[in-house]
């Protein structure tokens, strides 16, 4: 399997990946462009524009575009995260085209008809609230917020309801035509692909755009916080954020490593200290998340109320505990952890042509399956033992407590024992 890349006379990159013996192909389009490129205004517009992708274009109605992929049994759909937003499609190899032609319909001629607004304002509007019935989702946009505050980085990527309220077909056009310039464009394709073909066929549905000016990033800030929001609920839900290197960080594969073996699998620390051992909860979990610029370490635990001092405890010693006494045992599990699943999240074309796209987006290549293993595999012991003192002891947390959570501890408490 080989990557190959090109770049159109206008900035557009395309990135592709054949997989032999396979029948179908993913092929999306990417785009540099998520919640964080927004204003304080425009909060949910990326999002909102996601929902309206597939809602007509000049020349094909909602229905037509479903139809034209589902007619030769493929698929199409769409994502939004804080600094992308993908529009992609799974067909089998000789429709990659006709999958192509839609999906740059649905990008460069969108219809944005005044009634489909108001009827995908209201699906959102109601995604939304579903959102804020559901405990451990509302918990980590608050987390989020108190993480980075007063800043695009914070702001929910669904938006708050009063935005997503008052947004029209002008304000749509005009994020469009800000951050969707063919520079911040990938085509990414893997599995049954032809590379000339795409490139050829990217050239006539793209090659005329030209390139447009883009304004400067705002700085990601950690800054930590507490939000608790008492509540009678049947569970006191509790997130803990730190401050973590971003994806441009060679840290990053100690940070994994490190949420790992926190609170990675059943085998971690935390879900044997405080599931297995003492019952404290059901679910209790540690991740990364990265960034270009910043990134945090989370860990989430929901528990009852009467156990919450307890659990909050629990996750503070074992994140103390764990810089002086990280084993190889522990280390060579994390890592195979970390490379099973980088390598069974490949065995699919879809997930092939997200990394690449990914690749593409942080480092405008695509680094080798071998060279991202031998990243892991340098992570030596001493190394992650530094890496998870210097978390304790250098960040300011980030705390989001909801639910019965009056007798939780504190921000400076935590903060306190952290740094103890």
């Amino acid at each position: 399997m080989t990557v190959r890349m090109h770049r159109l006379g206008n900035g557009l990159r395309i990135v592709t990946e054949e997989m032999p013996g396979l029948s179908s192909a993913a092929v999306g389009v990417w785009v540099t462009a998520g919640c964080r490129h927004e204003t304080e205004a425009e909060n949910g517009i990326a999002h909102f524009l996601e929902h309206m992708a597939f809602k007509g274009t000049a020349g094909r109605s909602a229905l037509q575009i479903a139809e034209t992929i589902e007619d030769v049994g493929g698929y199409i759909n769409a994502y939004t995260s804080r600094e992308m937003t993908a529009y992609y499609a799974r067909v089998l190899g000789e429709d990659v085209p006709l999958a192509l032609d839609v999906l740059a319909d649905i990008l460069l001629n969108p219809a944005f008809a005044p009634d489909e607004i108001e009827t995908e304002r209201g699906v959102i509007l109601q995604e939304i609230g579903q959102a804020h019935d559901t405990p451990d989702d509302i918990i980590f946009d608050w987390l989020q917020e108190v993480s980075f505050p007063a800043q695009s980085m914070g702001r929910p990527i669904l938006g708050p309801p009063e935005r997503v309220s008052a947004f029209q077909r002008a304000d749509l056009t005009r994020f469009v035509e800000g951050h969707y310039g063919p520079e911040r464009l990938i085509v990414s394709a893997a599995g049954q692909v032809d590379h000339e073909r795409i490139v050829a066929e990217a050239e006539r549905l793209f090659g005329h755009l030209e390139r447009r000016s883009t304004g400067r990033l705002e700085a990601a800030r950690f800054a930590g916080g507490e939000r608790r929001v008492v509540r009678g609920l049947e569970q006191a839900h509790f997130a803990l954020s730190l401050e973590s290197p971003g994806y441009l960080d060679d840290r990053i594969y100690a940070a994994q490593l490190h949420a790992g073996i926190l609170g990675g699998s059943m085998s971690s620390r935390l879900f044997q200290e405080a599931r297995e051992k003492r019952g404290l909860c059901y679910s209790i979990f540690a991740q990364t998340a990265s960034y270009a610029d910043s990134g945090a370490l989370m860990i989430y635990a929901g528990t009852a109320e009467d156990s919450v001092a307890e659990l909050v405890q629990v996750v503070i010693d074992e994140m103390r505990r764990l810089p002086g006494d990280v084993s190889d045992a522990e280390l060579e599990r994390a890592r195979a952890q970390m490379k099973a699943g980088m390598l069974m999240g490949l065995e699919s074309a879809s997930g092939r042509c997200e990394r690449l796209a990914r690749m593409t987006a942080i480092w405008d290549r695509v680094p080798s399956v071998e060279e991202t293993v031998a990243k892991i595999n340098g992570v030596s012991r001493s190394a992650l033992a530094a890496f998870a003192e210097d978390v304790c002891t250098a960040a300011n947390p980030a705390l989001a407590l909801y639910g019965p959570v009056a007798a939780a501890p504190d921000h400076e408490g935590i903060r306190a024992r952290l740094a103890a």
